[in-house]
């Protein structure tokens, strides 16, 4: 099966960027020590969270060129429909923009890119700094 990054919608997009972003989480936590279950879970819900994804909208400002800025405006701009219950609507549409992103650079083979973003979500980690 192939995708087209071109063709999907932002929600449709965010939907796939959702799913690479949630697995990237996990092969980290898992890498940083594969404790039980109840603390993995903590930790990637803790590295999930809209408000975690909106920080890292405001960081990737500088590092996207300007077709992918668009793609994360466009993420941001879409109307899902849906009333998040623990977080603002702004942080979720910006955590709707990011996974927009992240689906769009995953379709378009971009690994590298995708690394990038990565990398500036876990520098954040306060865990890590311990």
């Amino acid at each position: 099966m192939s995708l087209s990054a071109e063709k999907l919608s932002p929600l449709a997009l965010a939907y796939i960027g959702d799913a690479v972003y949630e697995l990237a989480v996990r092969e980290y936590v898992l890498s940083r020590s594969p404790v039980y279950n109840k603390e993995l879970h903590r930790r990637t819900v803790e590295l999930v969270r809209a408000e975690r994804q909106s920080d890292l909208y405001q960081r990737l400002a500088g590092m996207l060129s300007e077709q992918e800025q668009s793609v994360l405006r466009r993420g941001r701009n879409a109307r899902s429909g849906h009333q998040p219950p623990h977080t603002t609507v702004a942080a979720y549409r910006r955590a709707t923009g990011v996974e927009a992103l992240i689906g769009w650079l995953y379709l378009k083979g971009e690994q590298e890119k995708l690394n990038l973003i990565f990398e500036q979500l876990f520098s954040g980690d306060k865990e890590q700094e311990k």
